[in-house]
């Protein structure tokens, strides 16, 4: 029971976190710019997701990943659970500060390869904003030693 309740804190938490480096990335307002445009050498090709522009409620990385979703996450505790555990363990191999690795790991989940229990076994592209809402909250999560 008690774990539980830490791990409802957890998710609060999580979720306040995302909220807030929504509102700073996104300015608060519509007229504020979010960052610098990404300027690519010529010999370079863009990616796809320096081509389309992100919806609305979603950060991107100048990586192009997607580093934030608003909307409230639809993990379910299980869920939540085994993709924080994968996330940890895969940030714990990666024997580096966790917090530099919260990106590089959702990178690999964005993949459309990717079927693993950190993003519910589905290809990114297949899962709800809610679903992806919660593998960065999983993913963040575990950077900071929160998993339970």
């Amino acid at each position: 029971m008690q774990r539980l309740a830490v791990m409802q804190t957890n998710l609060i938490r999580a979720a306040l976190l995302t909220a807030t480096a929504l509102t700073v990335l996104t300015g608060c307002g519509q007229d504020k710019p979010v960052a610098a445009p990404v300027t690519t050498p010529a010999a370079e090709a863009p990616t796809r997701a320096q081509e389309l522009p992100a919806p609305a409620g979603v950060a991107v990385s100048p990586g192009g990943v997607t580093t934030a979703v608003d909307v409230p996450s639809g993990a379910t505790e299980s869920e939540f659970g085994q993709a924080c555990h994968a996330a940890k363990l895969w940030m714990d191999a990666q024997h580096a500060d966790p917090v530099t690795l919260v990106e590089p790991y959702l990178h690999l989940m964005q993949q459309p390869q990717t079927r693993d229990p950190g993003n519910f076994n589905m290809p990114w592209a297949e899962l709800t904003a809610a679903q992806q809402a919660g593998v960065i909250m999983a993913a963040t999560s575990a950077s900071k030693g929160e998993c339970g």
